[in-house]
């Protein structure tokens, strides 16, 4: 579902993402862990095609990023770590002006809304202008245009920050159900815990580079995957 190969992206001569190479398959939760600094959201900006890398290639199903941008980007959604949605728009038009975008069917895009705001506890909030959403309902808001045009691929830079308990087990269901129906989800977090628990696979990244991938078990062996991620982070 998604290939990496050889990703690298320079800044000021600095390399923020060094010769990065990752795949992913269908079925997936592929957990991207690193500290602040690392490269983490550099990479996953660039899987977007947010970001030109300067070299290496990026696949989604099998779809060049760089070659062909629209057709790459129509099978995935990205939800950044602090979303940045059109305040002046209502919840709902927002979710109306998405499902435009992927080309959702009025009647499939009314079950899908009404199905994941009322997962969300969000109905209530939809006619009410996004600038008057609290960081944690612009996250709800994020997550369910991602989920209404069913992508094949969800790239999430620290999707947990902000929500609350119930809304944080709500996507850790959404994640694995999406998973076990054949898509693939790629994300970031510092929460060492859930990515334990949630995760399939997981890499970590230190100043750019990928130190160690694998599945789960592969990579913290008989420790914790907190234990490991500071071991690595140390040497």
């Amino acid at each position: 579902m998604l290939r990496i190969e050889g990703l690298t992206k320079t800044y000021d001569e600095k390399k923020a993402v060094d010769e990065l190479s990752l795949h992913i398959r269908r079925g997936e939760i592929y957990g991207f862990i690193g500290h602040n600094g690392a490269g983490k959201t550099t990479t996953l900006k660039c899987t977007a095609g947010i970001l030109d890398c300067d070299s290496g290639e990026i696949y989604i199903d099998g779809v060049s990023v760089r070659k062909d941008p629209v057709k790459s980007k129509q099978a995935l959604a990205y939800i950044p770590d602090n979303p940045d949605l059109y305040d002046f728009m209502s919840g709902i038009k927002y979710l109306n002006f998405i499902a435009d975008i992927y080309g959702v069917a009025a009647d499939e895009r009314q079950e899908l809304i009404r199905k994941y705001a009322d997962a969300f506890e969000l109905t209530n909030d939809l006619a009410q202008p996004i600038a008057s959403y609290s960081h944690g309902m612009k996250q709800k808001l994020a997550v369910i245009s991602a989920w209404i045009h069913s992508p094949k691929l969800i790239i999430m830079d620290e999707p947990f920050v902000g929500l609350d308990p119930k809304a944080a087990f709500k996507l850790k269901e959404m994640m694995r159900m999406h998973c076990d129906a054949g898509g693939a989800i790629f994300f970031s977090t510092h929460v060492l815990e859930v990515a334990e628990k949630l995760c399939d696979k997981v890499a970590i990244i230190k100043q750019g580079r990928l130190i160690k991938s694998g599945t789960m078990e592969d990579v913290k062996g008989d420790e914790s995957l907190e234990e490991v991620f500071l071991e690595l982070e140390a040497e």
